[in-house]
């Protein structure tokens, strides 16, 4: 155990500058294998202080502290039975560690030194030691508890050092004293090579100096006597001086308790003076924040609004008033009588010209609610919505009063706010509905409504302008019932009466058109009602304005603190709800604008859902009301344009195709249309991503329903309808560029590859048949082992039997075959598929390659026989040619 203390020494706690004290090799319980130490350490510096470590030996061998614990977190020192031997340990630190020790001597031991470090340098916050042998504390206890005149503290360190002394201990010279000792070896020539002899000669040196010593002592007695007599008259002097001191201090004790009794004295007039003078600032400032000069009381109490010139002075002594009565008052100071009489008296001036103010803004807000400002008119150039600027110039000047209101007088306020709400939205509801009204004519061409310009009746105007909104919904709903729409699986011959081009340009232009004047109106509007109605103030405002106007309360700043964080979700839910209430029509009649087009024409759903996404996306104010109405719409704008492309999605399912001539199918003859359409409208969209997605699952549908169609026509063979119809989809997929359809594109040209193998395979077969089963039995005869070579002297392949079999194909026969082959292929394949040419140059190329592969077995089997086909190479590229010019 010396060894690992010495290495635990100077390896850990030596370069740290600690002293080891008591080691302790312990074990978790149930983990013997990991072991570690149970260090207590002082340190070299002061001040001086305990410390437990926890130090293990790492893989490398090497020791290396893990926890580290002050000796004052130490609260419980539990040996776990105190009766009877046992290894176990607890020591609760900043939980509660369980340990095994070596042995249990080692562990009492280790708790001993525990307990004397506690002794020495916790003697009042010393841990509580249980379950430990009563040997081990109980000579420590006795000292403490007699009356020795030793101290504690030094009967502790007294003990530690006693317990590092048993343990002993390794202490390494300081450089002074090994300085000493070198200089002690080089005057002894043996001090190396003869140990005993130098501790010899120590020795004596030692019995010469103490002998010197006794000598000096003797010599000295003398001396010392005198010193000892110098030293008591000294003390006699000194007690002479301490007498003469202490009648000193008994005359200046009278005259200190004098002073301090004059010092108190004028400290209470001053505190007295301070303490005044604060009384009258807190006096003068309460007097100034309840003053209100007796020609502003006047003035609120019998304003008239209606004066010109008015105004001004109002406002001066309004904002005068609301000072006075939102004014920071001391709670304690609020409960004073006369505090509360002021703030009565104004409380009641402030109910009066509440009232007056309330009144003319009420009546104000009517009579502009009944103006009938700016009229639409229905054949106007271009199309607009009013903006109502005249009346927010109008109500502008009183914007400040209205703030006024709503600080000091709630129910008044709210009065107003639905006041104005339903007098105003009766002009908006009116001009929303003749905007729309206007819009529709635009699109649909009708005739224009005759009237005297801006002079015209708008009641006459009213009426006549519902008849012609019934006939546009009329109209559309009878569109949109004889129309099966623009679908691809459906011919254009079965399409019904939808809008042109030109008419959808014009209804994609009127349409931002709209959105595009709502957009300015309703900004400015709620920017107006913002600004005017004060919005923004939020309910922590509120909540000091109430706090304030209450005499005696006392407003809780966690209230105002919760009311605060909530601000943005009111204010913002504020302005939606008088908005809401001004523009009552407005979602209506988009919905109800958009809804008529979108049954008109299938492609409005295009357009709609387009010129919304833009106006959503970028509107800086994402929680206006616009914005949430424009929102509302677009969601329903999504569904439209996702039910559109369902549909076109089920009419490719369930497209069927009855013609003779199967041809191309009308979902890929339409697609080019449909796509040229979407890409005009989502050009530079942001919503670009929603229509590829549809791309795909659209072309995807018609790889999977182009082999249902040709497997259902009975009349064309399937292989020429699939040929068809991928041919003409990869030719519209690579003529319309589409984004991110590069897999399907090279899928559609496969597809298209394939098809066309195929068909050739089925209908061209073989043309040259007996002479393909005559040397197909020759590869037969090779592939089992007979040399090519020998093939002509076995009697199924002999000369003589080619000969026959080539007789039988001679170059009018093969050019008969030809054109038979070709009256077929012509009439398989339909003209919009434009894929004769192509077809009849691969089945060229299949007669090529058979007869390519005869003459190569010929030339193999029958060397020098002199055999050869009766029609050549150039005969079949002619025969072919020839066929393909003459059609």
């Amino acid at each position: 155990m010396a060894a690992i203390r010495h290495s635990l020494q100077r390896d850990v706690f030596e370069p740290n500058e600690e002293h080891l004290i008591g080691v302790l090799y312990v074990t978790k319980p149930g983990k013997k294998k990991k072991t570690s130490f149970l260090c207590a350490t002082l340190n070299k510096e002061k001040p001086v202080y305990a410390t437990i470590h926890q130090v293990k030996k790492t893989d490398k061998d090497v020791f290396k502290k893990k926890h580290s614990w002050p000796l004052r977190e130490l609260k419980t020192v539990d040996g776990r039975d105190g009766n009877k031997d046992t290894a176990e340990l607890d020591l609760t630190l900043d939980r509660v560690y369980k340990w095994v020790a070596n042995s249990t001597p080692d562990k009492n031991a280790f708790i001993q030194i525990l307990w004397k470090l506690c002794n020495h340098y916790l003697p009042k916050q010393k841990p509580t030691f249980i379950n430990v042998p009563a040997d081990l504390i109980v000579e420590q206890v006795s000292q403490t508890e007699s009356g020795d005149t030793t101290s504690p503290g030094t009967l502790a360190l007294d003990a530690v050092e006693s317990g590092l002394d048993a343990e002993g201990d390794y202490r390494a010279l300081s450089a002074r004293e090994q300085q000493d000792l070198e200089r002690l070896m080089e005057q002894c020539d043996s001090a190396v090579s003869n140990a005993e002899a130098f501790a010899d000669q120590l020795s004596r040196d030692l019995s010469v100096l103490d002998g010197a010593n006794i000598h000096s002592m003797m010599a000295s007695e003398a001396q010392v006597q005198a010193l000892m007599q110098m030293i008591d008259k000294a003390l006699d002097e000194a007690s002479k001086i301490e007498e003469r001191l202490d009648s000193y201090d008994e005359i200046l004790q009278h005259v200190k308790d004098s002073i301090e009794k004059m010092a108190d004295k004028n400290t209470a007039i001053e505190q007295t003076n301070a303490n005044n003078l604060k009384l009258q600032q807190e006096l003068d400032n309460l007097i100034n924040l309840l003053d209100l000069p007796h020609q502003m009381q006047v003035i609120l109490s019998e304003a008239d609004l209606n004066k010109t010139g008015s105004l001004g002075e109002v406002l001066d002594a309004a904002r005068a008033l609301q000072v006075v009565l939102c004014a920071p008052i001391s709670p304690h100071l609020a409960q004073m009588q006369a505090v509360q009489d002021q703030k009565k008296k104004f409380e009641k001036l402030r109910g009066r010209f509440s009232q007056i103010l309330s009144r003319h803004l009420n009546n104000l807000f009517i009579h502009l609610g009944n103006d009938p400002g700016e009229t639409l008119s229905l054949h106007a150039e271009k199309i607009t919505l009013p903006r109502h600027t005249n009346i927010h110039a109008e109500l502008k000047p009183y914007t400040e009063l209205m703030h006024w209101v709503r600080a000091l007088d709630e129910r008044a306020y709210d009065h107003l706010n639905r006041t104005y709400s339903s007098s105003i939205s009766k002009l908006y509801e009116r001009d929303i509905k003749m905007f729309f009204e206007q819009a529709r004519q635009r699109i649909s061409g009708a005739r224009r409504l005759k009237g005297s310009g801006s002079t015209q009746d708008l009641a006459g105007m009213s009426g006549m302008a519902g008849k012609l909104t019934s006939q546009l919904k009329q109209q559309a709903q009878t569109l949109g019932t004889r129309s099966s729409g623009a679908l691809l699986g459906v011919d254009r011959e079965q399409w019904g009466s939808e809008l042109d081009i030109s008419e959808r340009q014009k209804f994609d232009e009127i349409f931002e058109r709209v959105l595009s004047e709502l957009q300015p109106v309703c900004l400015t509007e709620q920017e107006f009602c913002i600004s005017f109605f004060n919005l923004n103030a939020g309910a922590q405002e509120k909540s000091i304005t109430s706090a304030a106007s209450t005499p005696g309360s006392n407003g809780s700043d966690e209230m105002t603190l919760t009311q605060g964080e909530k601000r943005g979700k009111q204010v913002n839910r504020e302005v939606r709800s008088m908005m809401g209430a001004l523009f009552t029509t407005l979602e209506q009649e988009l919905n109800s604008f958009i809804n008529t087009y979108d049954r008109a024409d299938s492609y409005c759903c295009l357009y709609i859902y387009v010129r919304l996404s833009e106006h959503v996306l970028t509107a800086e104010d994402t929680g206006s009301f616009l914005s949430t109405t424009f929102g509302s719409c677009l969601v329903q704008a999504k569904r439209n344009f996702d039910r559109f492309m369902n549909s076109q999605l089920q009419s490719i399912q369930e497209c069927r195709v009855t013609k003779k001539k199967c041809g191309i199918i009308p979902f890929v003859t339409n697609f080019e249309e449909f796509a040229q359409t979407a890409e005009n409208v989502f050009k530079k969209s942001e919503r670009r991503g929603d229509l590829d997605k549809w791309y795909i699952r659209l072309v995807m549908a018609k790889f999977d329903h182009i082999p249902r169609v040709a497997a259902e026509h009975l009349r064309t063979p399937p292989e020429v309808i699939k040929m068809e119809n991928y041919h003409k989809l990869h030719q519209l997929m690579c003529q319309l560029k589409l984004a991110g359809m590069e897999p399907q594109r090279k899928e559609a040209k496969q597809r298209y590859q394939e098809a066309l193998n195929a068909y050739v395979t089925q209908y061209f077969g073989r043309p040259l048949e007996k002479l393909n089963q005559f040397f197909d039995g020759v590869a037969a005869k090779v592939a089992s082992g007979v040399k090519e070579s020998e093939v002509g002297y076995q009697l199924a392949f002999s000369k003589q039997e080619l000969r026959k079999v080539i007789k039988e194909y001679p170059g009018k026969e093969v050019q008969k075959g030809i054109d038979q082959l070709y009256k077929k292929v012509e009439k398989h394949l339909s003209e919009e598929g434009n894929l004769l040419q192509v077809v009849w140059y691969a089945m060229q190329q299949e007669f090529v390659r058979q007869y390519k592969h005869i003459e190569d077995l010929i030339h193999r089997c029958y060397p020098g026989a002199m055999v050869s086909l009766e029609f050549s190479f150039e005969d079949i590229l002619k025969y072919f040619s020839d066929f393909a010019q003459s059609h």
